[in-house]
């Protein structure tokens, strides 16, 4: 085969050699525009999994790495005068020229033709004279750009400015350090790639730059303002330079990555910010993977290309998304900086969700330890208690607002049953709830409670407007107080423009009722939720009166049933949310328009609430912080402002959910995909949040609590599949301080023991695994 690639770095080159290797008869040239040892930057990272990748395709390229690595176990987290070492992670550091020298010298040895300072800009030509063209050009890529047509490119420019610097100072560890000065907060990503050597990234806001005057510094003003405001930790050790001038990182993707016999891979396809240190090890294991399909059975080129898309696409999606999470961190350190510097080291290290609680406990149990042990001193301080001598996960911590106190983090969150009849709930909520709360959570939701018939999403919707609806109510508060130490809130609603649809597993979410069985629905604006939905009548003031009128009367009923909580809903396109999102309200009077009109309402109501219900009892609302819908519907920015005005008007917590306003919404789904505005909220905002979404154990709870990104999580599918959730986890973490029903005591006992059993076979296989590790280790030296 006759093979032409473009780009003379880590990812032409691999794939150079390793299809070389697999078929000596393939003639392959590689075009570079640059000299040999022409590079940016220093370093390059590596994670032992990718070296035992190297070490499986090519045991000779292996080596070489490996006799010039340095290598490293441990993570430094420098805040202040205080630094965080946390352990068990497993990288090493090459300096970038002499992996371009290894590359080149097994290529040579192989017989690949290299051609250094060919500029090769005759794609058309290239690609009709080869059986095989190969785009690896890197973030600026030519080739990306000659077919841009077919590649569909996107380019996202962040706003972080950084300059990639180097140092003598031999650091021992992969150090991530944070120091303010009077123009903002700066951090630094560093680590060892060879002996005396170190790469030493100073990333900062666009502000902050600004403010710094570094947009008008050269190399030499840009070093002596770093080497100054670093100086403690260099240690007298110079800065060094290699065309080190301020950039901005560009996300790079691609839509489709190949095009006819053409093909991209690397840094011209994708590209993952160096927070993670991720971008060699992609565009060398897109070279694994390309090697691979292009060395598989069959002749047909366009078909092997196309199995190699398909492959790799989804898995560098998965990179790019932990990149993507990590690289805006990085632009939100400012939130972060008044942290204690553990919490802190924690919320960097589980920032892409790779790594988390229960991962680093496995890498260094002191470090999680620690974790522990300050964040129960925090919580029990908080509360004036002592804290226990041996500090409880972060998830078994105790929360207070106003005088309720949780026994620990953990919220079943409101999951709607559609089983009531005319709104009052029966023996099926009884059971639902009070399973639960004998589960162990520390809070119980209730489902969407609505204040009025015609305020119902379905005709199977829970209420509470009435006498009889308070005395059904006060059952199950009666018996989750008799029967477990869980708190209980209700969360009140208005359906608004979803209102008068079927059960769900009637005709399918959000379908409207057949009109003889449907009532009339309100909204904001008269606008259908479907385009089959019943368009809802534009509520006058009148309207307002009476269901602002409505939801007092369900707070003084939520009062005589005995709530400990209740939670306003603002979310997800009901009557209170309508009011605030841009695509549910398009009024043109004091309630429309700016944010500001479009809360009035809202916020009317929560006062009139918040005036009958007990001063020590708190308020939480739900909010959808995102719209979904770019450019048109809520963003994050507006959340805060929305979570800051409720904060204003006496509101305790902020439940942060996201959408489900409007069916033009673009959700992006994934583990824990909302803690993120949840963290935004409780930082920018400065109110206790509760994260939800897609949080489905304890070590993801463990993860969001300790990392301080929200103050409670609530779970809703995980409690349905499992309503003694948290019970079960504290078996796991072998907690003892949970409440366990005394007629469950005998269970409890087994549950602790078999536990304790597995704990120890865990335990075992590790120090096993271990064994056999250090020895191929000493094997190999």
């Amino acid at each position: 085969m006759k093979i032409a690639i473009i780009g003379g770095g880590p990812a032409g080159l691999y794939l150079a050699l390793l299809l070389k290797k697999a078929e000596p008869g393939h003639s392959i040239v590689v075009h570079e525009r640059n000299r040999p040892d022409d590079t940016f930057g220093f370093g390059v990272v590596f994670s032992d999994e990718t070296l035992n990748q190297f070490l499986a395709e090519d045991p000779a390229t292996h080596a070489l790495i490996a006799d010039r690595f340095a290598h490293w176990h441990e993570i430094d987290v420098v805040h202040g005068n205080e630094t965080i070492r946390s352990g068990g992670h497993g990288f090493c550091g090459l300096a970038r020229v002499t992996l371009l020298e290894i590359l080149q010298q097994r290529c040579r040895e192989l017989g690949v033709d290299l051609r250094f300072q060919d500029e090769a800009l005759d794609f058309e030509r290239l690609r009709r004279e080869n059986d095989l063209l190969v785009g690896a050009d890197g973030i600026n890529s030519a080739m990306r750009e000659h077919w841009k047509q077919h590649f569909k490119p996107s380019l996202d420019w962040r706003r972080n400015k950084f300059v990639w610097l180097g140092t003598s100072l031999p650091l021992d560890t992969f150090t991530f350090i944070f120091r303010a000065n009077e123009h903002g907060l700066f951090q630094v990503h560093a680590y060892r790639f060879e002996d005396g050597r170190s790469t030493f990234i100073v990333e900062t806001s666009e502000a902050t730059w600004l403010r710094a005057g570094l947009d008008k510094a050269d190399e030499a003003a840009t070093v002596a303002y770093c080497a100054k405001l670093f100086a403690p930790d260099l240690k007298g050790h110079p800065l060094l330079t290699n065309k080190s001038l301020w950039r901005t990182f560009p996300t790079v993707r691609c839509e489709k990555w190949v095009y006819e016999n053409t093909v991209l891979i690397g840094d011209a396809v994708h590209t993952a910010h160096f927070s993670i240190g991720s971008g060699t090890k992609l565009a060398m294991e897109d070279a694994i993977a390309l090697s691979r399909a292009i060395s598989a059975p069959g002749s047909d080129v366009k078909a092997k290309l196309a199995a190699f898309e398909t492959e790799r696409h989804e898995q560098t999606e998965i990179l790019q998304h932990a990149a993507q999470v990590s690289l805006e961190w990085f632009e939100q350190t400012d939130r972060y900086r008044d942290f204690a510097p553990v919490q802190l080291a924690l919320s960097l290290l589980s920032r892409s969700k790779r790594v988390t609680y229960e991962n680093l406990r496995l890498r260094d149990p002191g470090f999680i330890a620690g974790i522990d042990r300050w964040f129960a001193d925090q919580a029990f301080r908080q509360l004036g208690e002592a804290a226990p001598a041996k500090a409880p996960p972060p998830m078994f911590t105790p929360f207070k607002l106003r005088d309720m106190r949780l026994e620990n983090r953990v919220v079943v969150s409101p999951m709607c049953q559609y089983s009531a009849k005319d709104g009052i709930p029966n023996d099926w909520t009884l059971v639902h709830l009070g399973s639960r709360a004998i589960g162990g959570a520390g809070l119980i939701i209730t489902e969407m409670t609505d204040i009025a018939p015609n305020a119902r999403i379905t005709p199977g919707c829970a209420g509470l407007w009435s006498d009889a609806h308070a005395a059904a109510w006060k059952r199950i508060v009666d018996f989750v107080h008799d029967n477990s130490k869980a708190k209980i809130a209700v969360q009140l609603a208005h359906a608004g423009a979803k209102g008068a649809t079927c059960r769900p597993w009637e005709a399918g979410s959000d379908q409207p009722l057949p009109a003889n069985q449907a009532w009339p629905i309100e909204a904001a604006s008269a606008l259908p939720y479907l385009a089959n939905s019943a368009t809802p009548h534009e509520m006058t003031r009148a309207d307002m009166d009476r269901v602002r009128g409505d939801f007092v009367q369900a707070a003084k009923l939520a009062k005589l049933a005995g709530f400990d909580m209740i939670e306003l809903h603002l979310a997800h396109g009901y009557l209170l949310s309508g009011f605030i999102s841009p695509l549910t309200n398009t009024r043109r009077d004091e309630y429309g328009g700016s944010l500001e009109n479009r809360m009035r309402f809202p916020l009317e109501v929560f006062d009139a609430i918040r005036a009958v219900w007990p001063t020590e009892k708190p308020i939480s609302a739900r909010i959808s912080a995102v719209d979904w819908v770019p450019g048109e519907g809520l963003e994050i920015e507006d959340a805060i402002q929305i979570a800051r005005m409720l904060k204003q008007h006496g509101c305790d917590l902020v439940d942060v959910s996201a959408g489900q306003t409007s069916r033009r919404a673009k959700p992006r789904y994934g583990r824990m995909f909302q803690t993120p505005f949840a963290d935004a909220i409780r930082q920018e905002a400065g109110i206790a949040t509760i994260a939800v979404g897609a949080i489905t154990s304890a070590d993801q709870v463990n993860t969001i609590i300790a990392s301080g990104r929200a103050d409670l999580c609530a779970l809703a599918r995980p409690h349905l599949a499992d309503p003694y959730f948290t019970l079960h986890a504290a078996a796991d973490y072998d907690f003892r301080g949970i409440h366990w029903p005394v007629q469950y005591h005998a269970g409890r006992d087994q549950l602790y023991a078999l536990k304790a059993r597995e704990r120890e076979e865990a335990a075992a296989q590790r120090a096993d695994a271990l064994e056999k590790q250090r020895l191929r280790r000493d094997s190999d030296i």
